[in-house]
């Protein structure tokens, strides 16, 4: 609807473009001296179409020449009465103006020259070029001589650009005035401080570089796209500041925390005690004041720049013989990792929620406090971190959405534009034509008018079709006439009938079969090479690559002669073919060039050869083309921010890093990561919004100091990480429209390979066929001759229609079958002893809930009456057999098509052998699987099989190192193997009796049962025997089994294959994009990674002592040390996969890139940044590589998470049915009011107090404390003086007075009432706590209780801000979608867990004994479960898991010891396995990933989901519970009954959709309530009028009101019973009718007098008239009386 109102402002009769003139501002002033009307106000909005910089409609008709630079009436009808004019461009482009005020009049000529000016676009385009040109120069480190000059020049173009734009809109503030526009203000301000800079005798030139630096932020404002993406980032912005006061809010609170466990605690350090030989030596040397203050004398760890922190704690780091831990030194890190005062800790706990280097600080504070502060950082880098980047996704999401809907309206509008465009044009064009033929006329004579008028039709429609032809011409017309001309060639029939032979061969599907093979052996040659490689490996593929150049050269020349050159070369994916043999032709003549042998790497360009084949491939390719076409200005501002950045950091920082480099680097040298030119600043940005920032800022605080570079810093995390978000987010929800191709959008060369792939099936089964028709034949004859033998035979033995499934066969065969059932009843009646047909059969029990199996319901009891829907060969199985056999469909064909003696026979013989046989087999064998069944399905059986389960996957978690030092315990757990194994075994075989075989072995759930039954066996086996002791290391996969025990375990893994399984070749093209930077990696890096180093140092040789390898062999000391490669690098394929996956987690990947970066070629030294511009290799991967495949796949799984979403009904796929009711229940917790009503007391003292604390003052009151008490720990620090510890004791103490006070008060008011709030009680714990905290440590001292303790119980009470009624509401809906979601997240979490747990195990078995270096060290290792899992949450999270791999990577002698003896066990050796631990880390980090991303799509849809519907017109249950919420503190006695007069402020109480702002008692009155006795309203006539107002209209409104009546008087048994009197709109004409009869009866009155009349008789008939209306009042309280005494 507002699509076609907007349509109707433009499209029909639209203003036409008139000059402005001073007729014309006459006429907007008097318009605008009259008042508009409300409803005027509310019609008139800026048309969208009209709005400034777009271009002007065609509608409007062609622009003169005379109207271009021209002011012009605004067309817009809403600034009619603004005092606005228009001027158009030559593109048509609008720009608007003020008429009035603080300006020339639009009629001076000076005014009319500059807005001349200012319009026309070479003006902007000269800027733009001035400005880019000014950013080349504000990128530069050495300005050239003639810099100064340039910049004076560009300095008066940007002058000289803003005295235009002052005289041609004006000095003022408003809207389309120079200073209406906030850029407008950027550049006057830069500009004018620039003038200031320059010719001001102060010194201004460092804050004149950096303020000038804002002058790249002007590409903003000349480009549209660029700045209407910035106010919808400001918009984004506004949204997210309760999220950003709501992070603060957590940051602050955990830092407190923080400062509360680990102050202090970093600089315990293990400090060398002297001997008793050694004391005067060293207090000789240092003196006893200054002992502590001997760095030499701490203790390192090898290779460790910091001295060992260490704790006091039995979990904490413990110091080696002869040292002590003691608080001494500095804090790690430089001092710049701590948590000694509030700052340092709100660092460290925004790193932490960044996830920026967290396996540092984790490491630092597991040693300094211990193990069991795990859970802090649990908490802080997973749920924290988690919850926060939900929060930011979720609003992005919703504004992103709205975004997509104003899009889409406003596209709506310009397709309907566009499809009344060509019917005006038609119009004007048959006008215009008209007018011709009549002038024409008009000049000839009358015999030519009649051939005129056939030659001007003709003409005209020539040139409308010439036209049209021209306007879909993409190229001049003489190019198609030299096209037609040389580029079709059908000159000789010979050749025609080659074209069409070789037409036939290449365009055969077998043709296209070949080719797709080609390509793919090609991408495996390309795979295949690797560095060392031999000389015959080297030719083979080097003959490979020939041979497919001259494969693809023959296809483009066939295809060229088959197609013409024309029409080869109008396919897209032709072009891209010959490309690719253009460039191989190429490579082959320029590969031997120097400097040319990059070429080799564009061979990976024929990897995207195979989409040509691919659908999927083709869809996504497009998806991408569009969504980056959309997102182009996104991108450009991205791009800008960072070039910005970059310059802002170069200008800040460059000259400090050059001046103050021995701070950082004891050589004097520059690292890798600085800012002292614009290239390596750019790349510090960029590392910096990759999330590796905390190392560089480091580095910035030692050049720079640390209040000039946090702001920085902060600046360039949180606005790029919001411009990268909101370019994810983008990305993901146009992939999120992804499906997979079908049919009939495939194109013609996956269609040939589908139908050679048939040919081929076709010709393979014919061959079968041939070869097997002799067989079949002879298999024919032999079923005829026994069929008869067959029937003669006593198959009765074998029945099992009583174990028969009940799969439903078709109508008609049950039809067909009936006279078989009637026989059979037949025999049954006359048998004494009762058939199997008709007994008691087995309830065989049902299945449980599985996904691999649908037909679940086909195992179920049947009753004994013969209604089996489907017969069983009875003379295939024994009776005792639990296989259930069913006739085919032929057999039963077969079995209807029998003689009708025949079936006699079979009856008679199965009625005598199941009398005979019946009762005894059968019936016990029935009982015994009943029995079965009865026991499996037996609640207790299940609880008992899952606590089992659990019990059998616990004990694997004792199996460490020491688990041979633990006699007892091996034991134990050797004999609960064996009883674990018997048991699954016991219930295998009852399931087996139960089930069946094939029911058993068609459930997913019960194979992977089987499996774990066969993993028990074989541990069990491997024990027995030495040489098969390896077996016992699959035991981790008994854990497997928990997955088929619990149902919430079974529904994730159900939902996770669902969402990602269809993505399966999403993942194949993500793949494909990164074998082709592997390759690329291979082509540019391998064999360069190869390095010389020093033994004793471990750092590399400089390239003055060592250039290659042969002087590295030649030197004296390298017998221990060879010439050695990194672990990490690009020699093939495999390798560089690995090495692209540390780079895409951003672990590792700094090592990596900078080794790259120093390479220089194979078996050269590496040189420092010898080869700078490879950074570029690793930040396209990052874009190409990561970004986009990333956001293909996760689109793809939200688009699968949504489809089965809406299969559900709308519930999440992740909860079971219980946990539905569950979140149902929650929805209504979070929503309804906790706080139950509490009678009023009695006593006036009492009530005195319940007023006090119930009312809000109190309540600010208390939140202010809470404030104050965390303010006064955010002031404390490590080592602050004594006076300050006793002032804050009296501070704590009274606060604990404070919270005692009103504990006690609410004691007093509420009795036992105050128990039954969960937030009281958590008071009232805080209170006998802190009263505790506070007395303890002068009983037992301040060692044991830490004087913090308290602080921290009172610091607990700032939860109570998150309260749902006293605190912030804003911080409630924030909550909410996370709340909705728990259910869901706790089963995912469950799963993560169970994966950790499995990999924990697995790790145990296999990587225990692994050499502790690099990233495995006393803390994070694989020696006991705890230290697994604490290895496990670190990979989880992204932290240092390239230390681990690089640990266990050490498998050479050089690296390891494989014969080391490891005290207290038997394994030798402490190697590692590097192929095991590939696959280990790779499997572990792509399940999680999985796992997180889906948790991340719970809860943004969650978000999404009640976004929605709060913009849809619908009422929810919510909606309803707050509408009571408010009623009750309106109707405190709950009467159901408000008086009127509180209807309009009880209205505006409401939250949306049922709220009305104020004034809101005209639409009340006209809801026309109905009204009782006293001028009360009833709440359900409210709500029902309320709802109808929401929803409107509709037949279906009356069912909702009528079933809300209903339910409401169910609900309310005690509802009163009244008669209203009257309603409110009665009411209200009552009142005016009243007034106006009053008014007449007064003019009456004053009419009959005498116009001389004295005064007095004025006023006498003024108290005449005031008597009138005290009797009418008087009358109207009688009729009130009357009608309230018979009630």
């Amino acid at each position: 609807m507002a699509a076609r109102a907007k349509l109707k402002m433009a499209s029909p009769e639209p203003k036409s473009l008139v000059p402005f003139t001073r007729e014309s501002l006459e006429v907007m002033e008097q318009h605008s001296a009259k008042k508009p009307s409300e409803e005027d106000k509310e019609d008139l909005k800026p048309n969208c179409d009209l709005e400034v910089g777009k271009e002007l409609p065609f509608v409007y008709g062609n622009l003169p020449q005379a109207m271009v630079s021209e002011p012009l009436e605004d067309v817009d009808p809403y600034y009619t009465n603004k005092r606005t004019f228009i001027v158009l461009n030559k593109k048509r482009t609008i720009f608007r103006f003020s008429a009035t005020w603080c300006t020339l009049s639009p009629f001076n000529s000076i005014r009319r020259a500059t807005i001349k000016i200012l319009v026309h676009p070479f003006f902007r385009l000269f800027i733009l070029v001035s400005v880019l040109t000014d950013c080349i120069f504000m990128s530069m480190t050495d300005c050239p001589k003639w810099g100064p000059a340039f910049q004076n020049t560009l300095l008066g173009i940007y002058t000289f650009e803003i005295l235009v734009k002052l005289i041609a809109r004006g000095i003022w503030a408003g809207p389309f005035y120079f200073f209406g526009d906030s850029w407008n203000w950027l550049d006057f301000s830069v500009t004018l401080f620039e003038h200031i800079s320059r010719y001001s005798p102060l010194n201004f030139i460092s804050v004149f570089r950096i303020v000038r630096n804002l002058r790249i932020l002007k590409i903003i404002p000349l480009n549209q796209g660029m700045k209407s993406f910035v106010a919808i980032l400001i918009h984004c912005l506004k949204k997210l500041t309760v999220v950003n006061i709501l992070t603060v809010f957590f940051l602050s609170v955990f830092s407190l925390i923080g400062m509360g466990l680990f102050m202090g605690n970093l600089k315990h350090k293990c400090l060398r005690w002297p001997q008793e030989n050694e004391t005067d030596m060293l207090n000789n040397r240092t003196g006893n004041p200054y002992y502590i203050r001997e760095t030499e004398n701490f203790y390192y760890l090898e290779g460790e720049r910091y001295a060992l922190l260490c704790g006091n704690r039995s979990d904490a780091s413990q110091c080696p013989e002869g040292y002590v831990c003691v608080k001494a030194g500095v804090n790690p890190d430089d001092g710049y990792t701590n948590f000694d005062s509030f700052g340092w800790a709100l660092l460290a706990l925004f790193r932490l929620m960044t996830q920026d280097y967290p396996e540092a600080l984790y490491h630092q504070i597991l040693y300094a406090s211990g193990k069991v502060y795990m859970i802090f950082f649990v908490v802080i880098s997973f749920w924290f971190a988690f919850y926060m980047a939900s929060l930011f996704l979720g609003l992005l999401a919703i504004s992103y959405e709205e975004e997509k809907q104003t899009a889409a309206e406003k596209a709506t509008v310009d397709q309907e534009f566009q499809k009344s465009l060509p019917e005006l044009q038609e119009e004007k064009i048959t006008a215009e034509t008209k007018t011709i033929q009549l002038e024409m006329k008009k000049r000839s004579s009358p015999s030519m008018i009649t051939s005129l008028d056939a030659l001007d039709d003709a003409t005209v429609s020539h040139k409308e079709v010439s036209e049209l032809k021209k306007s879909r011409q993409r190229c001049p017309f003489c190019w198609y006439r030299f096209a037609k001309t040389f580029l079709i060639w059908d000159c000789s029939p010979c050749w025609l009938k080659l074209k069409e032979f070789v037409y036939r061969i290449i365009m055969d599907p077998f043709t296209d079969l070949f080719l797709t093979i080609c390509i793919i052996l090609n991408i495996n040659f390309l795979a295949l090479e690797h560095y060392p490689m031999s000389l015959e490996t080297s030719n083979i593929l080097s003959i490979g690559n020939m041979v497919f150049i001259g494969i693809f050269t023959t296809e483009m020349i066939f295809k060229i002669i088959a197609m013409h050159p024309y029409g080869y070369f109008q396919v897209g994916w032709n072009i891209y073919d010959s490309l690719i043999v253009f460039h191989g032709l190429a490579e082959l003549y320029l590969t031997n060039f120097h400097g040319l042998a990059i070429l080799r790497s564009f061979r990976v360009l024929r990897i995207f050869r195979l989409g040509r084949y691919w659908p999927t491939f083709k869809i996504l390719m497009l998806t991408l083309c569009n969504s980056v076409v959309a997102l182009k200005d996104l991108v450009l501002l991205l791009f800008t921010f960072m070039f910005f950045s970059a310059v802002v950091g170069l200008n800040l920082y460059g000259s400090n890093y050059k001046q103050y480099v021995c701070n950082i680097n004891e050589d004097c040298q520059l690292p890798h990561w600085h800012m002292c030119d614009f290239f390596h600043s750019f790349l510090n940005v960029f590392r910096i919004l990759c999330g590796e920032w905390i190392e560089t800022l480091w580095d910035c605080f030692k050049v720079a100091g640390q209040f000039s570079c946090i702001p920085f810093y902060m600046m360039v995390i949180l606005i790029g990480k919001l411009l990268i978000l909101y370019l994810f987010l983008a990305l993901i929800i146009s992939f999120s429209s992804y499906k997979p191709a079908t049919t009939d959008e495939e194109n013609d060369e996956a269609k040939n390979l589908q139908r050679a792939m048939a040919r081929i099936k076709k010709g393979i089964n014919y061959v079968l066929s041939k070869i097997l028709c002799k067989k079949q034949n002879v298999l024919k004859e032999t079923m005829d001759n026994i069929s008869d033998v067959y029937v003669k035979e006593n198959i009765s033995d074998h029945t099992l229609s009583e174990l028969s499934n009940t799969q439903d066969f078709l109508k008609d065969k049950e039809k067909s079958s009936g006279t078989e059932k009637n026989t059979m009843t037949e025999n049954e009646s006359r048998s004494l002893i009762p058939s199997p047909s008709v007994s008691e059969t087995v309830p065989i029990a049902s299945e449980e809930s599985d996904i691999e199996n649908p037909d679940n319901k086909e195992i179920q009891s049947k009753s004994g009456d013969g209604s089996s829907k489907e017969k069983v060969k009875q003379s295939s199985s024994s009776e005792c057999s639990t296989v259930d056999i069913v006739l085919s469909e032929e057999e039963m064909v077969y079995e209807r098509e029998k003689p009708k003696h025949l079936r006699n026979v079979y009856e008679r013989r199965s009625s005598s052998a199941q009398i005979g046989r019946g009762p005894k087999k059968g019936k016990i064998w029935q009982n015994i699987r009943k029995t079965c069944c009865k026991i499996v399905e037996n609640s207790c059986f299940k609880c008992f099989t899952g606590l089992v389960t659990l019990l059998s996957t616990g004990a694997l978690a004792f199996e460490d190192i020491y688990i041979d030092q633990r006699k007892t315990i091996k034991i134990l757990l050797e004999y609960a193997d064996m009883i674990f194994t018997y048991i699954f075994i016991l219930e295998m075989l009852l399931k087996w009796m139960a089930y069946g075989f094939k029911a058993y072995f068609t459930n997913g759930w019960y194979k992977l049962d089987f499996m774990v039954v066969i993993v028990f066996c074989l541990s069990l086996i491997g024990k027995s025997r030495e040489e098969l002791k390896p077996l016992v290391s699959i035991k981790f996969l008994r854990a497997l089994r928990v997955l088929s025990q619990f149902e919430k375990m079974k529904v994730v893994v159900s939902a996770l294959i669902k969402t990602t399984l269809p993505t399966l070749s999403v993942f194949l093209v993500c793949l494909m994009i990164w074998l082709a930077f592997g390759i690329i990696g291979v082509h540019l890096f391998a064999g360069k990674f190869y390095e010389c180093i020093d033994p004793t140092s471990g750092e590399r040789f400089p390239l003055s002592e060592v250039m290659n390898r042969s002087q590295c062999e030649t030197l004296v000391f390298n017998e221990s040390m060879p010439w050695e490669n990194a672990k990490l690098n690009f020699d093939n394929v495999g390798i560089s996969f690995l090495s692209l996956l540390q780079v895409a987690t951003f672990n590792g990947w700094i090592t990596i890139m900078n080794s790259a970066v120093d390479s220089t070629d194979v078996d050269m030294q590496p040189h420092f940044e010898n080869n700078i511009y490879m950074y570029c290799y690793f930040i396209d991967f990052i874009i190409i590589g990561l970004l986009l495949p990333l956001s293909m796949l996760i689109g793809a799984i939200v688009a699968n998470f949504h489809k089965h979403k809406v299969k559900q009904g709308g519930s999440n796929i992740f909860i079971t049915v219980k946990q539905k009711k569950q979140y149902r229940a929650l929805k209504k917790l979070m929503y309804e009011d906790s706080q139950k009503p509490v009678p009023l007391p009695e006593n006036k003292f009492q009530r005195f107090i319940f007023d006090l604390v119930t009312s809000r003052v109190f309540n600010i009151i208390i939140m202010t404390l809470i404030c104050f008490q965390a303010i006064t720990i955010m002031i404390q620090s490590d080592e602050q003086s004594p006076k300050i510890d006793t002032a804050l004791f009296w501070i704590n103490s009274v606060y604990v007075g404070l919270y005692t006070g009103e504990c006690v008060l609410k004691l007093i008011v509420f009795h036992c009432n105050y128990f039954t709030s969960g937030w009281n009680i958590f008071d009232f714990m805080v209170v006998v706590f802190s009263i505790t905290g506070l007395f303890l440590p002068l009983m037992v001292g301040y060692y044991l209780v830490s004087p913090s303790l308290v602080q921290l119980i009172l610091l607990s009470r700032i939860i109570h801000i998150l309260h749902p009624e006293k605190g912030l509401k804003l911080f409630h809906n924030l909550l909410l979608p996370l709340m909705l979601s728990l259910p869901a997240l706790l089963n995912i979490s469950l799963l993560i867990f169970l994966i950790m747990f499995i990999y924990a195990i697995f790790g145990m078995y296999n990587f225990a004994y692994v050499k502790k270096e690099a990233g495995i060290d006393d803390m994070s290792n694989f020696e006991t479960f705890g230290s697994s899992m604490l290895c496990l949450f670190r990979v989880t999270i992204f932290a240092g898991w390239d230390g681990m791999l690089n640990a266990i990577f050490n498998s050479k002698w050089s690296d390891c010891d494989p014969d080391k003896i490891n005290p207290g066990t038997q394994v030798r050796g402490d190697c590692g396995n590097p192929f095991l631990g590939i696959i280990y880390f790779v499997s572990y980090i792509l399940l999680t990933r999985l796992i997180i991303v889906n948790m991340y799509i719970v809860v943004v849809m969650e978000f999404l989901n009640i976004a929605s519907k709060k913009k849809a017109k619908t009422l929810s249950e919510e909606d309803f519970r707050k509408f009571f919420q408010v009623w009750k503190r309106f109707d405190p006695d709950r009467t159901q009954y408000i008086d009127s007069s509180k209807l309009s402020d009880f209205a505006a109480a409401l939250d949306p959709p049922l709220f009305m702002a104020k004034p809101n008692k005209g639409q009340l009155v006209s809801m026309d309530l109905p009204m009782a006795v006293g001028d009360r309203i009833h709440c359900l006539d409210v709500l029902l009028a309320l709802t109808k107002r929401v929803l409107g209209k509709d037949l279906s409104m009356e069912k909702v009101l009528s079933e809300m009546e209903s339910g409401f008087t169910l609900a309310n048994t005690f509802k009163i019973t009244y008669e209203p009197i009257t309603t409110t709109l009665k009411r209200k004409q009552e009142v005016v009718s009243a007034t106006i009869i009053q008014r007449a009866y007064k003019s009456y009155r004053l009419r009959q007098n005498d116009k001389n009349t004295s005064d007095t008789h004025m006023i006498d008939g003024d108290r005449e008239v005031q008597a009138i209306k005290e009797d009418s009042y008087i009358d109207k309280a009688e009729g009130v009386s009357i009608i309230q005494s018979p009630i």
